[in-house]
Formats: structure tokens, C-alpha cells, sequence
């Protein structure tokens, strides 16, 4: 399958959707490229970005740029960038994210079962979720998002400090 050029694929977004009350996150267990564990209970006390994605999803495959800029912004807040990618290979996924430019440098987790989407209630990708500090999810986006985006970066700020 060729590669897809920037112009084929669709504009990203900035707007996010605030959730009232906030919905305590499900936890989860996942291991990222290195084989290293990640629970999301050992973020509590940051913001975290907990983005589900897949290699075949074009707007998936731009926003990935914008979440590694974010990261590299943040990387003395506290913040994280976890990107869960749903039943792909190692081998894929390992591949694409060679493929990034800026590469991501924030933590890939694998879901080979494709078991933790349905518990965060995920319909389709790209669909990210913003969790304060108290481990509830105060915001959702469905479809591609930059989150880079000046208000995206505000909204964070703003959860940093409450």
C-alpha cells in the first residue's frame, strides 16, 4: 500500500469536549516498545494524554506529530503522552514510529487484545482522553486532533495547576 501524502489526509482539529462530572479513568496494565509496564495509576499527580490509535488510521497517523512536539513542550511539566495502539504487531507499529518525524519519544503501549478500548468506552480512532491529576478524565476528542494547538496547550496548563 503506498504511502499516504500529507494533502490526502484530513485536517486536524483543536476542540476538545469536557466531560461534567469527571468519570474516574479505567485503569489499565500495557507494555510499550521496549517491553517495559505501564500503569496508568503510576501517573496520578499528571496530566496525562492517553490517545488510542492504529497505524492504518490517516488522521491517527498525523496527529502523532503534534502529541510529540506537545511532549517535548511539557517534558518538565507534570505531563504524559501515552499512546495505546489497538491489536497491531510489534513489528508494525515498531515500523511506523520509525517512520515519524519528529520520532515520538513518549511511551507507545501495545494492546494486542484490544481489550482497554472498550473499557474507556472508544467507538472509533483517533479517540484521546485528557485525565487530571486525580486519575478522572476531564476531556474526550474523537477524530485527529493538534494538540500542540495553543488552546489544547492552555486547557493542559489549566489542569496542571488546579
Amino acid at each position: 500500500m503506498p504511502a499516504l501524502a500529507q494533502t490526502d489526509l484530513p485536517d486536524l482539529t483543536y476542540k476538545l469536549t469536557a466531560l461534567t462530572p469527571r468519570p474516574l479513568a479505567p485503569a489499565f496494565t500495557l507494555k510499550d516498545l521496549d517491553g517495559k509496564t505501564h500503569t496508568l495509576g503510576a501517573y496520578k499527580g499528571k496530566v496525562v494524554l492517553v490517545n488510542f490509535w492504529a497505524t492504518w488510521c490517516p488522521p491517527c497517523r498525523r496527529e502523532m506529530p503534534s502529541m510529540e512536539r506537545l511532549s517535548l513542550k511539557l517534558k518538565s511539566e507534570p505531563f504524559q503522552v501515552l499512546a495505546v495502539n489497538q491489536i497491531e504487531s510489534f513489528d508494525l507499529v515498531f515500523a511506523f514510529t520509525g517512520e515519524l518525524d519528529p520520532a515520538p519519544t513518549f511511551p507507545i503501549l501495545l494492546d494486542p487484545k484490544g481489550k482497554v478500548p472498550a473499557q474507556w468506552g472508544v467507538k472509533g480512532l483517533p479517540t484521546s482522553f485528557i485525565v487530571d491529576k486525580q486519575g478522572r478524565i476531564a476531556y474526550r476528542a474523537v477524530g485527529g486532533r493538534e494538540f500542540d494547538h495553543p488552546e489544547i496547550e492552555a486547557a493542559l496548563r489549566k489542569l496542571m495547576h488546579e
